[in-house]
């Protein structure tokens, strides 16, 4: 073995460290996971991708799905998941997932999920099993008919996927030629899929009725019926696809009733989508063929072999096997009717092989008739007699699934009804136990009363004593208060006769110094003159403030606040605008908020002078949406709000407002001034 350079050995040292310190992800969450799941869901649903990138981010969501715990997330990520394969094609992993959900949905007890499940197993055994197909799309039918009976759950949040249970089990009663239930369930998923407002399977669901009606002539409706689909496909992304398919039916339609000029203009209707059918060259050599067919029944064109040859051309160069074998029946049909049986019979007999493996025997009985035709009498002898023991052997098949399945909707009905019957007894053994229950806290709840009496006696005794407690409490508290507020009276008026005065008495004398002397020093002792005056106004109105903490009834709440703005402007040298909603009725407003507000004002203006250096202020009330919002702005320095510490004035104002039940907001950054919002509700 060789020894790695030094280089690389720290290198794998360094990223093993680094892989095992890393916290950014963890897959044990479920929301982690569930966050993954959708990103390869996502991921899936790039159209740029190939089927086999999309198959590996569906694996990948699988086995995220697996992981997470047994609720409705899991089972919605299985159906998701199904979803995809199945719009790969990948029919297996498509059902294994399924049966996966279906399990779940069961162990939930999820009945929408349970139904939905079970139509998805249906759509995986139609085209396998018809007897399975039917046993699941019919449980998944009676699960939305209990769900319409007991009104759980809104019709509205599944109508649409009832409505794609109901045409699929439609369609396999038109393939064992049950025509009357076949159309009652059509009719019914109609009614289903306008409920859900989603019209994407109407064509689908008229397109049906059509050929049902066309199969028991009733050949006006069945026309009615494809016009319908054409109708409701338009606008949509599949609108010239049921143009061609729906005018190719109505020409089939007219077509039996040998009514060929019509069905030559449809189904040239149908060839006019030449854009459609030159990326469809199935539907073109369908057409085409249909037309020559046409053509050739009608006895009145000149029909030529290369009309037949060319659709058939089409069809070898695609492999369409099926469509190989019509076309080889209308060419035998055409040269028996110009009397070239050898040619005939080659057509007929390639047809014949093809239909029998693709095990389509409506048309191998018509091979079968044909070489009869074109054959010598004793193969035509061997034809003909195979062609009644096909027809035999079909009408048995058919009678055999119509009871099969009659059976499974005896079945199944007989099981519901079992399980009703289980829900009934259940029911009377609840309703027993509850009995018994209620019986036994009635008895219980009589011996705890008894028990309770005796202790409600001594609680309303120790009730009385905490109440006489509450009341000298309450009388104590009353008067700490009347202390309080007399405190207040004493301090105010100690400012206004006490310090007041005596810098009031200061001021005078200076001004008397100033007007005898004239040493030089006047306008200095005007300086000091005037920030006593301005430290008597401050004085004044703390004693004002010390004197009333509710304001007076008689004084009008915005000429106080107008006043205490004027004033410290006044003092400071600052200008100011003041506002007022006339919308707010200040009488009906409580008057501790209207004291905090006051005090909110005041301390923002001590805030600006003293820090902002601002040149003006501008302050509103405005009501909006019952409540009353306060702006106080300024154009100072401003400050960095996401950075400030804040100091005990914002604090208070912060407190203040937590008060009131309202919201405060310091909006500010440096050389831009300050904003402070306040709103509080009335």
């Amino acid at each position: 073995m060789k020894l790695l350079p030094k280089f690389s050995i720290i290198l794998l040292i360094f990223i093993l460290l680094f892989s095992c310190n890393d916290q950014d992800i963890d897959f044990e969450n479920d929301e982690v996971k569930s966050n993954m799941i959708e990103t390869n869901l996502s991921n899936f649903s790039q159209k740029s991708l190939s089927i086999e990138e999309k198959e590996n981010y569906l694996m990948k969501a699988y086995g995220m799905v697996r992981t997470l715990p047994n609720t409705s997330k899991k089972l919605e990520g299985f159906q998701k998941i199904s979803e995809g394969y199945y719009s790969l094609k990948n029919y297996e992993k498509f059902k294994n997932v399924n049966e996966k959900a279906l399990e779940l949905s069961k162990l939930l007890n999820d009945s929408v999920a349970m139904a939905k499940s079970y139509g998805f197993l249906g759509m995986y055994y139609r085209n396998k099993e018809l007897d399975s197909a039917y046993k699941n799309f019919y449980k998944a039918e009676k699960i939305y008919i209990s769900l319409d009976n007991t009104k759980r759950v809104d019709p509205l949040s599944y109508a649409f996927d009832h409505g794609r249970t109901l045409i699929d089990l439609a369609k396999l009663s038109r393939r064992v030629k049950d025509y009357g239930e076949s159309e009652d369930l059509t009719i019914r998923a109609i009614e289903k899929f306008e409920l859900s407002g989603n019209t994407k399977y109407l064509p689908i669901c008229y397109t049906n009725l059509g050929i049902l009606a066309k199969y028991v002539e009733r050949y006006d409706d069945a026309v009615t019926y494809h016009s319908k689909a054409i109708e409701y496909a338009k606008d949509s992304s599949k609108d010239t696809l049921y143009a061609v398919l729906g005018n190719n039916n109505i020409g089939t339609v007219y077509k039996s009733q040998r009514k060929y000029d019509k069905a030559m203009a449809y189904y040239n209707k149908a060839l006019s989508h030449k854009r459609f059918l030159s990326s469809n060259p199935k539907w073109y050599a369908a057409l085409l063929d249909n037309l020559a067919y046409v053509n050739f029944l009608s006895k009145e064109s000149n029909v030529k072999p290369e009309d037949f040859l060319k659709p058939l051309r089409i069809r070898d160069s695609i492999n369409d096997l099926q469509g190989i074998s019509t076309n080889k029946l209308h060419l035998a049909e055409y040269y028996h009717s110009i009397g070239n049986d050898s040619i005939a019979k080659t057509f007929a007999s390639q047809a014949q092989k093809h239909l029998y493996e693709l095990n389509n025997n409506e048309e191998l009985l018509t091979s079968y008739l044909l070489l009869a035709k074109v054959s010598s009498s004793e193969e035509a002898l061997g034809f003909a007699q195979a062609h009644i023991r096909l027809s035999d052997s079909l009408q048995r098949e058919e009678r055999l699934f119509k009871n099969e399945f009659a059976r499974i909707r005896f079945e199944t009905e007989e099981k519901v009804e079992k399980i009703a019957e289980i829900s009934r007894e259940n029911q009377l053994l609840i309703f027993a136990i509850f009995g018994l229950s209620v019986l036994s806290l009635l008895g219980y709840v009589i011996f705890k009363q008894q028990q309770s009496n005796k202790e409600l006696l001594f609680e309303q005794k120790q009730q009385q004593s905490n109440q006489e407690i509450y009341r000298l409490l309450l009388s104590q508290q009353l008067k700490l208060e009347e202390g309080r507020k007399l405190e207040q009276h004493r301090m105010s008026e100690e400012l206004h006769d006490g310090v007041l005065g005596r810098l009031f008495g200061v001021r005078l004398s200076l001004d008397g110094i100033n007007q005898r002397a004239n040493d030089g020093f006047t306008d200095a002792r005007n300086k000091y003159i005037d920030e006593l005056k301005s430290i008597e106004k401050e004085i004044r109105l703390i004693s004002h403030d010390l004197g009333t903490e509710t304001l007076s009834p008689d004084i009008a709440y915005v000429d106080v606040v107008e006043s205490l703005v004027s004033d410290l402007c006044t003092v400071h040298k600052m200008e100011f605008e003041f506002s007022n909603d006339e919308n707010i009725d200040w009488e009906t407003v409580d008057d501790q908020k209207k004291v905090n507000l006051f005090r909110i004002i005041q301390e923002s203006l001590q805030n600006i002078f003293k820090h902002a250096k601002a040149k003006s202020v501008k302050i509103s009330f405005n009501y909006v949406d019952d409540k009353i919002n306060l702006t106080i702005l300024d154009d100072g320095i401003g400050f960095k709000s996401s950075k400030v510490k804040r100091g005990i004035g914002l604090k208070n104002i912060t407190s203040r407002v937590t008060q009131m039940n309202g919201v405060v907001d310091f909006i500010s950054n440096q050389d831009s001034g300050t904003k402070v919002s306040v709103g509080i509700p009335i």
